[in-house]
């Protein structure tokens, strides 16, 4: 049994730890008094102080929430993803990480799981294993419907979230320029669904290849693909190979000296933003490989079956895989204004939207007009990375009460691959082109290095190594079209 005394002393040092370590407490100072035991009753039972500390620490708990500033996360691509990595357990922030799906999707490497080359699960990886151990990052798997700035308030199908900041980093999606009818019977190829829907396509279409008449075999095992940029290059130089290499004993039925893979694109050159050795390179590889590459290519119709160019020659294909182009992919809400032709946000130097002071857009989706980029920065992952960075660690000094940083673009160059030993880099600083199997090298280094986690590393690694050794695709599988069972 203490004493009077001892609880005494207990009591106050109790309240003197909290009013040292937890200050902010003090605006509860009411709920805080307790009534020190007189002589006639000198006991207080454990309970009475379990419940008095109990107490204590939810009015704690309660505080920080209210304290705390909520940052909403629309989107989980590289720039969302980043900036909620970064925030991750900050204490001056809890973040909701909305997207639509529950993974995030590492867009470089699409064209080889459209190619069999690598598994979906190599490159998309579960937002909630990546935030198992946050204490401040919750996921919420939403389609956002409206953004109202004026309330400060997003709204999904299934629930509305109050922030005090917010991001939108929905990227980009397929740009058809207004044509519905490339939209509706061309492939896009930018998420992992749609990667795995071209695989499904392409080797079903050599499946029917087999079984089909002699006249149609041509037109089954023509490939187009349009827009010569990294993706269009990238998919032509994967499919060839696949044709040179393991389709021959795959499919000993059919003669793939017939087999047509088409490259599309409608400027001069191919790889646009890179220098002009490379992009001749490229083009060189390509050739090599097999692929008919059509600069100057402009798509004018397409019904399924044909296509028509711009000077009226005609390609027969039933396959078209649509590479040409990308815009933002903006939320409902954003006033018309604030919108660009190329669908992107307009922001400032610091990724805020224009006439905002709380919501912030970030990759792909952001327009920052500068001296230097009067047409924005390029919407590449390393822009969408870099800017991430520096919107985190402007939030870490507004927490700090400090002045924001504006982004400094600093271009380390591009590059693109185009099959084994066989790639295209440009070095911005010092100025550096330079192909073959150094470079080849250096974008594999790369991309395994942005890959999430030691596991997806290694099983990508394996499964290159295994190529390069084997010329063979190790997940060239067949799945039936998902359908969907109807409720009784």
């Amino acid at each position: 049994m203490k004493t009077e005394e001892e609880l005494n002393k207990e009591i106050l040092e109790t309240i003197g730890n909290i009013q040292e370590n937890h200050p902010e407490l003090s605006k509860f100072e009411d709920e805080m008094t307790v009534t020190i035991p007189d002589r006639e009753t000198p006991e207080i039972n454990a309970k009475v102080l379990k419940d008095y500390n109990d107490s204590l620490k939810a009015m704690a708990k309660g505080y920080n929430h209210s304290s705390t500033k909520h940052i909403v996360i629309v989107g989980a691509g590289f720039a969302g993803l980043k900036i909620a990595r970064a925030l991750n357990n900050h204490p001056h922030y809890r973040i909701t990480l909305i997207d639509k799906n529950n993974y995030h999707q590492f867009q470089p490497l699409f064209y080889q799981v459209a190619m069999a080359n690598l598994d979906a699960s190599n490159i998309s990886f579960p937002l909630r294993s990546i935030f198992e151990k946050s204490k401040n990052v919750r996921i919420r798997l939403e389609t956002v419907t409206n953004i109202n700035f004026d309330t400060n308030r997003i709204e999904t199908e299934k629930e509305n979230f109050n922030y005090d900041y917010l991001v939108i980093a929905t990227g980009a999606t397929s740009n058809y320029f207004g044509n519905t009818e490339f939209e509706e019977k061309t492939f896009p190829m930018k998420s992992t669904y749609e990667a795995l829907q071209i695989r499904n396509k392409l080797l079903q279409h050599f499946e029917d290849a087999v079984a089909t008449k002699t006249e149609k075999t041509e037109k089954l095992l023509s490939v187009v693909i349009v827009g010569g940029g990294p993706t269009g290059v990238e998919l032509s130089g994967a499919l060839a190979e696949m044709k040179n290499d393991s389709l021959p004993s795959e499919y000993p039925e059919l003669d793939f000296s017939t087999m047509r893979i088409y490259l599309l694109e409608g400027t001069s050159k191919l790889l646009g933003n890179m220098s002009d050795v490379s992009s001749k390179k490229a083009k060189a590889y390509l050739i090599k490989l097999g692929v008919i590459v059509q600069t100057d290519a402009i798509l004018k119709a397409y019904d399924g079956q044909k296509l028509i160019l711009h000077d009226n020659s005609e390609i027969q294909s039933t396959f078209v895989i649509w590479a040409a182009g990308v815009k933002g992919n903006i939320p409902t809400g954003i006033h018309p204004e604030l919108i660009t032709k190329s669908n992107q946000i307009k922001t400032d130097i610091y990724n805020r939207i224009i006439s905002t002071n709380n919501v912030f857009a970030v990759g792909d989706i952001a327009f920052i007009q500068t001296e230097f980029h009067p047409k924005g920065f390029p919407q590449l992952a390393s822009v969408a990375i870099d800017q991430a960075k520096n919107v985190a660690q402007n939030f870490i000094l507004i927490a700090l009460e400090k002045k924001m940083q504006p982004f400094k673009y600093v271009n380390k160059g591009s590059m693109a691959t185009i099959g084994r030993n066989k790639a295209v880099v440009d070095l911005e600083k010092p100025k550096l082109s330079f192909q073959g199997f150094f470079a080849w090298i250096i974008w594999m280094t790369l991309h395994l290095f942005l890959l999430i986690g030691f596991k997806n590393r290694l099983i990508v690694f394996i499964n290159w190594m295994y190529k390069y050794f084997t010329h063979r695709q190790s997940l060239a599988l067949l799945f039936p079209a998902l359908t969907v069972k109807s409720k009784k």
